[in-house]
Protein backbone atom coordinates (compact mmCIF):
# COMPACT_ATOMS: atom_id res chain seq x y z
CA UNK A 1 0.00 0.00 0.00
CA UNK A 2 1.51 3.35 -1.04
CA UNK A 3 1.91 5.83 1.78
CA UNK A 4 2.84 9.49 1.87
CA UNK A 5 5.71 9.58 4.35
CA UNK A 6 7.70 12.32 6.03
CA UNK A 7 11.46 12.18 5.50
CA UNK A 8 12.23 13.94 8.78
CA UNK A 9 11.33 16.71 11.19
CA UNK A 10 12.13 19.44 8.66
CA UNK A 11 9.36 18.14 6.40
CA UNK A 12 6.98 18.16 9.39
CA UNK A 13 8.06 21.71 10.23
CA UNK A 14 7.55 22.98 6.69
CA UNK A 15 4.00 21.65 6.63
CA UNK A 16 3.18 22.97 10.12
CA UNK A 17 4.46 26.45 9.24
CA UNK A 18 2.23 26.50 6.16
CA UNK A 19 -0.79 26.67 8.48
CA UNK A 20 0.39 29.88 10.15
CA UNK A 21 1.30 30.45 13.77
CA UNK A 22 -0.35 28.26 16.39
CA UNK A 23 -1.04 29.65 19.85
CA UNK A 24 0.39 27.46 22.61
CA UNK A 25 -0.33 27.84 26.34
CA UNK A 26 2.71 26.83 28.39
CA UNK A 27 2.02 25.84 32.01
CA UNK A 28 4.84 26.82 34.41
CA UNK A 29 6.90 28.38 31.64
CA UNK A 30 9.76 29.50 33.92
CA UNK A 31 12.14 26.82 32.68
CA UNK A 32 15.25 27.59 30.64
CA UNK A 33 15.08 24.54 28.33
CA UNK A 34 11.36 25.04 27.68
CA UNK A 35 11.91 28.71 26.89
CA UNK A 36 14.76 27.82 24.53
CA UNK A 37 12.37 25.53 22.64
CA UNK A 38 9.70 28.23 22.61
CA UNK A 39 12.27 30.71 21.32
CA UNK A 40 13.20 28.38 18.46
CA UNK A 41 9.56 27.76 17.54
CA UNK A 42 8.64 31.45 17.74
CA UNK A 43 11.65 32.43 15.60
CA UNK A 44 10.63 29.85 12.98
CA UNK A 45 7.17 31.41 12.74
CA UNK A 46 5.58 28.25 14.11
CA UNK A 47 3.91 29.54 17.29
CA UNK A 48 2.71 32.49 19.30
CA UNK A 49 3.41 31.63 22.96
CA UNK A 50 1.16 32.22 25.95
CA UNK A 51 3.52 31.83 28.91
CA UNK A 52 1.84 31.08 32.22
CA UNK A 53 3.79 31.23 35.48
CA UNK A 54 5.89 33.59 37.60
CA UNK A 55 6.36 36.40 35.11
CA UNK A 56 9.42 37.88 36.83
CA UNK A 57 11.18 34.49 36.66
CA UNK A 58 10.10 33.96 33.05
CA UNK A 59 11.56 37.36 32.14
CA UNK A 60 14.78 36.63 34.03
CA UNK A 61 15.33 33.33 32.23
CA UNK A 62 14.33 34.79 28.87
CA UNK A 63 16.97 37.48 29.29
CA UNK A 64 19.59 34.79 29.96
CA UNK A 65 18.91 33.15 26.59
CA UNK A 66 18.35 36.43 24.70
CA UNK A 67 14.68 35.67 24.08
CA UNK A 68 12.67 38.76 23.19
CA UNK A 69 9.23 38.32 24.77
CA UNK A 70 7.52 41.09 22.79
CA UNK A 71 5.59 38.54 20.75
CA UNK A 72 4.49 36.52 23.77
CA UNK A 73 1.47 36.88 26.04
CA UNK A 74 2.43 36.62 29.72
CA UNK A 75 -0.02 35.43 32.37
CA UNK A 76 1.21 35.84 35.92
CA UNK A 77 0.40 32.87 38.14
CA UNK A 78 3.08 32.08 40.74
CA UNK A 79 0.96 29.47 42.55
CA UNK A 80 2.10 26.01 41.39
CA UNK A 81 -1.33 24.59 42.23
CA UNK A 82 -3.06 27.01 39.87
CA UNK A 83 -0.63 27.46 37.00
CA UNK A 84 -1.76 24.41 34.99
CA UNK A 85 -5.40 25.39 35.45
CA UNK A 86 -4.68 28.84 34.01
CA UNK A 87 -3.01 27.25 30.98
CA UNK A 88 -5.92 24.86 30.46
CA UNK A 89 -8.31 27.83 30.79
CA UNK A 90 -6.52 29.48 27.87
CA UNK A 91 -7.27 26.44 25.70
CA UNK A 92 -10.86 25.99 26.91
CA UNK A 93 -11.61 29.68 26.26
CA UNK A 94 -10.22 29.45 22.72
CA UNK A 95 -7.12 31.59 23.28
CA UNK A 96 -4.69 28.71 22.62
CA UNK A 97 -4.68 25.90 20.06
CA UNK A 98 -2.77 23.47 22.24
CA UNK A 99 -1.00 22.97 25.55
CA UNK A 100 2.58 22.43 26.76
CA UNK A 101 3.93 21.33 30.13
CA UNK A 102 6.73 23.41 31.63
CA UNK A 103 8.42 23.11 35.01
CA UNK A 104 5.67 21.27 36.85
CA UNK A 105 4.97 17.75 38.01
CA UNK A 106 3.28 15.70 35.29
CA UNK A 107 0.59 14.40 37.65
CA UNK A 108 -0.38 17.94 38.68
CA UNK A 109 -0.39 19.04 35.06
CA UNK A 110 -2.57 16.15 33.92
CA UNK A 111 -4.94 16.70 36.83
CA UNK A 112 -5.77 20.09 35.34
CA UNK A 113 -6.06 18.64 31.83
CA UNK A 114 -8.52 16.00 33.04
CA UNK A 115 -10.50 18.08 35.52
CA UNK A 116 -14.20 17.21 35.38
CA UNK A 117 -15.35 20.77 34.73
CA UNK A 118 -13.88 22.79 31.85
CA UNK A 119 -11.21 20.20 31.26
CA UNK A 120 -9.88 18.70 28.03
CA UNK A 121 -11.02 15.11 28.38
CA UNK A 122 -12.91 13.49 25.52
CA UNK A 123 -13.71 10.07 26.96
CA UNK A 124 -10.82 8.63 24.93
CA UNK A 125 -7.78 7.10 26.60
CA UNK A 126 -4.80 9.48 26.67
CA UNK A 127 -1.76 7.99 24.95
CA UNK A 128 1.75 9.02 23.97
CA UNK A 129 3.10 9.05 20.43
CA UNK A 130 6.81 9.48 19.71
CA UNK A 131 8.35 10.42 16.37
CA UNK A 132 11.93 9.57 15.41
CA UNK A 133 14.28 10.75 12.74
CA UNK A 134 16.87 7.96 12.58
CA UNK A 135 20.15 8.35 10.67
CA UNK A 136 20.17 5.92 7.75
CA UNK A 137 16.38 5.73 7.46
CA UNK A 138 14.66 7.55 4.61
CA UNK A 139 11.43 8.00 6.57
CA UNK A 140 10.27 8.91 10.05
CA UNK A 141 9.36 6.17 12.50
CA UNK A 142 6.61 6.45 15.13
CA UNK A 143 6.22 4.58 18.43
CA UNK A 144 3.21 4.27 20.75
CA UNK A 145 2.81 4.07 23.74
CA UNK A 146 6.12 4.50 25.49
CA UNK A 147 5.18 7.35 27.78
CA UNK A 148 1.69 7.12 29.26
CA UNK A 149 0.00 3.73 29.65
CA UNK A 150 1.98 1.18 31.64
CA UNK A 151 0.56 -2.22 30.63
CA UNK A 152 -2.47 -1.69 28.41
CA UNK A 153 -4.96 -4.49 27.81
CA UNK A 154 -6.29 -5.37 24.35
CA UNK A 155 -9.11 -2.81 24.41
CA UNK A 156 -6.70 -0.10 25.52
CA UNK A 157 -4.17 -1.07 22.84
CA UNK A 158 -6.92 -0.64 20.26
CA UNK A 159 -7.65 2.87 21.58
CA UNK A 160 -3.94 3.72 21.64
CA UNK A 161 -3.60 2.57 18.05
CA UNK A 162 -6.68 4.51 16.97
CA UNK A 163 -5.29 7.68 18.60
CA UNK A 164 -2.05 7.37 16.65
CA UNK A 165 -3.75 6.53 13.36
CA UNK A 166 -6.04 9.55 13.73
CA UNK A 167 -2.98 11.77 14.28
CA UNK A 168 -0.98 10.32 11.38
CA UNK A 169 -3.90 10.58 8.98
CA UNK A 170 -4.48 14.12 10.18
CA UNK A 171 -0.96 15.17 9.24
CA UNK A 172 -1.33 13.73 5.75
CA UNK A 173 -0.28 10.08 5.84
CA UNK A 174 -2.84 8.38 3.64
CA UNK A 175 -1.96 4.81 4.59
CA UNK A 176 0.03 3.60 7.57
CA UNK A 177 2.00 0.40 8.10
CA UNK A 178 1.71 -0.76 11.72
CA UNK A 179 3.65 -3.50 13.46
CA UNK A 180 2.37 -4.76 16.82
CA UNK A 181 5.75 -5.42 18.38
CA UNK A 182 6.48 -8.58 20.38
CA UNK A 183 9.48 -10.79 21.14
CA UNK A 184 8.64 -13.32 18.41
CA UNK A 185 6.16 -14.18 15.68
CA UNK A 186 4.25 -17.04 17.30
CA UNK A 187 1.01 -16.43 19.19
CA UNK A 188 1.53 -18.08 22.57
CA UNK A 189 -0.77 -17.93 25.59
CA UNK A 190 2.30 -17.76 27.84
CA UNK A 191 3.15 -14.45 26.14
CA UNK A 192 -0.07 -12.41 26.30
CA UNK A 193 1.37 -9.66 24.11
CA UNK A 194 1.46 -12.08 21.19
CA UNK A 195 -2.20 -12.97 21.66
CA UNK A 196 -3.13 -9.27 21.70
CA UNK A 197 -1.03 -8.69 18.59
CA UNK A 198 -2.79 -11.49 16.75
CA UNK A 199 -6.18 -10.08 17.77
CA UNK A 200 -5.27 -6.59 16.52
CA UNK A 201 -4.04 -8.01 13.21
CA UNK A 202 -7.35 -9.88 12.86
CA UNK A 203 -9.25 -6.65 13.58
CA UNK A 204 -7.25 -5.00 10.80
CA UNK A 205 -8.19 -7.74 8.35
CA UNK A 206 -11.84 -7.21 9.35
CA UNK A 207 -11.56 -3.53 8.45
CA UNK A 208 -11.38 -2.02 11.95
CA UNK A 209 -8.46 0.27 11.06
CA UNK A 210 -9.24 1.93 7.70
CA UNK A 211 -6.21 3.34 5.94
CA UNK A 212 -3.80 1.08 7.83
CA UNK A 213 -2.24 -2.35 7.59
CA UNK A 214 -1.72 -3.83 11.05
CA UNK A 215 0.49 -6.91 11.38
CA UNK A 216 1.63 -8.92 14.38
CA UNK A 217 2.90 -10.56 16.37
CA UNK A 218 6.27 -9.59 14.95
CA UNK A 219 9.72 -8.97 16.41
CA UNK A 220 11.76 -5.84 15.73
CA UNK A 221 13.99 -7.33 13.03
CA UNK A 222 11.06 -8.38 10.88
CA UNK A 223 9.43 -5.00 11.36
CA UNK A 224 12.30 -3.12 9.71
CA UNK A 225 14.03 -5.71 7.51
CA UNK A 226 12.63 -7.54 4.48
CA UNK A 227 15.77 -9.70 4.58
CA UNK A 228 15.00 -10.81 8.12
CA UNK A 229 11.45 -11.73 7.11
CA UNK A 230 12.72 -13.74 4.16
CA UNK A 231 15.26 -15.55 6.36
CA UNK A 232 12.48 -16.44 8.83
CA UNK A 233 10.08 -17.48 6.08
CA UNK A 234 7.48 -14.89 7.12
CA UNK A 235 5.10 -13.41 4.55
CA UNK A 236 4.24 -9.75 5.14
CA UNK A 237 2.40 -7.02 3.27
CA UNK A 238 4.48 -4.45 5.13
CA UNK A 239 7.72 -6.28 4.30
CA UNK A 240 9.99 -4.22 6.54
CA UNK A 241 8.45 -0.83 5.66
CA UNK A 242 6.99 -0.08 9.09
CA UNK A 243 5.71 3.40 9.94
CA UNK A 244 4.30 2.85 13.43
CA UNK A 245 5.29 0.47 16.22
CA UNK A 246 2.61 -0.41 18.76
CA UNK A 247 4.57 -1.63 21.80
CA UNK A 248 3.16 -4.04 24.41
CA UNK A 249 4.24 -2.10 27.54
CA UNK A 250 5.66 1.25 28.56
CA UNK A 251 9.02 -0.40 29.32
CA UNK A 252 9.38 -1.68 25.77
CA UNK A 253 8.49 1.72 24.35
CA UNK A 254 10.84 3.51 26.72
CA UNK A 255 13.79 1.24 25.97
CA UNK A 256 13.14 1.31 22.22
CA UNK A 257 12.99 5.11 22.24
CA UNK A 258 16.14 5.58 24.29
CA UNK A 259 17.98 2.97 22.26
CA UNK A 260 17.17 4.86 19.07
CA UNK A 261 18.35 8.13 20.63
CA UNK A 262 21.49 6.96 22.45
CA UNK A 263 22.69 4.10 20.22
CA UNK A 264 21.46 5.22 16.80
CA UNK A 265 21.68 9.01 17.18
CA UNK A 266 17.99 9.56 16.50
CA UNK A 267 16.15 12.80 17.11
CA UNK A 268 12.97 12.22 19.10
CA UNK A 269 9.82 14.19 19.85
CA UNK A 270 6.55 13.17 21.45
CA UNK A 271 3.07 14.39 22.24
CA UNK A 272 -0.01 13.22 24.14
CA UNK A 273 -3.09 12.30 22.13
CA UNK A 274 -6.70 11.69 23.12
CA UNK A 275 -7.52 15.07 24.67
CA UNK A 276 -9.44 17.84 22.92
CA UNK A 277 -6.14 19.32 21.72
CA UNK A 278 -2.59 17.97 21.31
CA UNK A 279 -0.47 18.18 24.46
CA UNK A 280 3.30 18.63 24.57
CA UNK A 281 4.44 16.63 27.58
CA UNK A 282 8.23 16.49 27.49
CA UNK A 283 10.86 15.09 29.82
CA UNK A 284 13.44 17.15 31.70
CA UNK A 285 16.12 15.21 29.80
CA UNK A 286 14.74 16.22 26.40
CA UNK A 287 16.88 18.74 24.54
CA UNK A 288 15.44 22.11 23.50
CA UNK A 289 15.47 20.83 19.90
CA UNK A 290 13.47 17.75 20.93
CA UNK A 291 10.95 20.00 22.71
CA UNK A 292 10.84 22.23 19.62
CA UNK A 293 10.04 19.25 17.42
CA UNK A 294 7.29 18.18 19.83
CA UNK A 295 5.83 21.67 19.41
CA UNK A 296 6.00 21.09 15.66
CA UNK A 297 4.04 17.83 15.98
CA UNK A 298 1.37 19.52 18.08
CA UNK A 299 1.14 22.57 15.82
CA UNK A 300 0.75 20.30 12.80
CA UNK A 301 -2.18 18.44 14.33
CA UNK A 302 -3.92 21.32 16.08
CA UNK A 303 -7.61 21.86 15.45
CA UNK A 304 -8.16 24.19 12.50
CA UNK A 305 -11.33 25.99 11.50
Amino acid sequence: MKCMRFSGFESLLDKAKSFGRARVAVAAAADKEVLEAIKLAEKEGLITPILVGDVSEIKRLAQQIDFNLNGAELIHEPNPEEVSHKAVDAVVEGHAHFLMKGLINSADFLRAVLRPTRGLRTGVLLSHLSAFQVPGFSRMLFVTDGGMNIAPNLAQKKEILENSLLFLKGIGMDSINVIVLTANEVANAKMPATIDAQALAEMSLAGDFPGAIVEGPLALDGAVSAAALKHKGISSQINGEVDLFLVPTIEVGNVLAKSLVYFAGATMAGILLGAQVPIVLTSRSDTPRSKFMALTMAALSRPRS
